[in-house]
């Protein structure tokens, strides 16, 4: 068991039927999954299909080695001609983290990448929505030590997403913030 998820079953649980007064441990707040995406649209277009070929092999490789899952490839559901845009076109990537390898890369995210982010003063109260999910972006996948900074063919940013069972955004906020997410206060 990593120490995330020993963390949320010895100290997040208590404190928060403590704060929000739940009568069992099964009403806490937990997080889902963790989902992983990039656009990789602007990087493909205008190129032939061999360059299109290697841009999408580098972002799964780079993608698979930072997450410890194979990323799945998501394409265009229209065609819209201003961004020349072809239906059935290859434009994303995704991968969803549930379980052990998502406790693994919240770790990493929380312990390293983060703190190692250029001008990085903590995650804005903004990034949460409704419903009590957290969506962030790094600019850079560089910051992640999987990625060997000699073998670098191309730099892309993706956004990550943490998706908790929380019913209020305050909830999932102290939720996160006490499994050690750095937030802004």
């Amino acid at each position: 068991m990593t120490r995330l998820k020993e963390k949320y079953n010895k100290e997040v649980i208590p404190q928060m039927m403590e704060k929000f007064g739940y009568k069992n441990k099964m009403a806490v707040p937990k997080i889902k999954k963790v989902v992983v995406n990039t656009g990789i649209g602007k990087m493909i277009s205008g190129k032939t299909s061999d360059e299109q070929k290697k841009i999408y092999d580098t972002v799964l490789e780079d993608l698979s080695l930072i997450t410890g899952q194979k990323p799945v490839l998501t394409k265009s559901k229209k065609s819209i001609s201003a961004f020349k845009l072809r239906e059935g076109m290859k434009i994303g990537v995704k991968v969803t983290l549930r379980g052990q390898k998502m406790y693994d890369f919240l770790e990493r995210l929380i312990n390293i990448v983060l703190p190692r982010t250029r001008d990085f003063k903590g995650i804005d109260l903004k990034s949460f929505d409704k419903g009590g999910n957290l969506t962030i972006a790094i600019k850079e996948h560089i910051s992640f030590p999987e990625i060997s900074q000699e073998k670098l063919k191309t730099i892309f940013g993706f956004e990550i997403s943490v998706i908790t069972n929380a019913k209020k955004r305050d909830e999932a906020i102290e939720l996160l913030r006490l499994m050690g997410f750095p937030l802004k206060s």
